[in-house]
């Protein structure tokens, strides 16, 4: 993003994900709910001291913002990058937890099912709208819950994974049914191979910063 933030292309054919995400649904959620916060935000910046600024700067600048303008501001923003990155959380194509990353899973769930519970038990038990995350601190792996435009990456935390559970993410599919919607996708369409690569960015960069 530089002065005008503009909706990322998503990673797959809307039709991709079809039984456990519905193209129905992506065209509501993308189109219009991700659009939307697109939309909002470069109004709220047009011509103020974020105007300039990359997505992930106005997050930082605006994580802890006591202003109204601000927080909106905020939660725009963080709502398009958690959207982008829900995206590519996501994928067609079956995959499984490899290297670094299947060893990570195994010390600190002991396997990818546990992990998988701990993840859909934070989807399930997050009051209201937010997310579940699956997140890396130093290196251990941990699962994270958070409320409306709420982020990890705010905190500075390295992100792997992570599903939404506000209820345009799912409704249309499965109604009320939460839980159903957090098994299919954590069960079938999780994209292990996102979450691997950005385990090995933080594992770059605490190696760069200790030349």
């Amino acid at each position: 993003m530089s002065a005008l933030c503009k909706l990322a292309p998503l990673p797959w054919d809307e039709k991709a994900l079809e039984p456990v995400i519905s193209a129905r649904t992506i065209e509501f959620h993308y189109h219009k709910h991700h659009q939307g916060y697109v939309d909002t935000l470069n109004k709220l910046v047009e011509g103020g001291k974020f105007a300039g600024m990359t997505l992930e700067e106005i997050i930082h600048e605006t994580a802890d913002a006591a202003a109204d303008a601000e927080k909106k501001i905020f939660n725009n923003a963080a709502q398009v990058w958690n959207h982008d990155f829900y995206w590519r959380s996501l994928g067609p194509q079956k995959t499984v937890p490899q290297g670094k990353l299947a060893s990570a899973i195994a010390r600190d769930f002991g396997d990818t099912a546990g992990l998988i519970a701990a993840l859909a038990e934070a989807g399930k038990s997050q009051f209201g709208s937010g997310w579940a995350w699956l997140i890396s601190i130093g290196g251990k792996l941990q699962i994270e819950k958070t409320a409306n435009a709420q982020t990890p990456m705010a905190q500075g935390i390295n992100c792997l994974l992570t599903v939404d559970v506000w209820e345009h993410a799912y409704y249309l599919d499965y109604q009320n049914a939460r839980p159903k919607y957090l098994e299919e996708v954590l069960g079938k369409i999780l994209n292990w191979d996102f979450a691997a690569e950005n385990l090995e960015k933080e594992s770059q960069a605490v190696l760069a910063a200790a030349q």
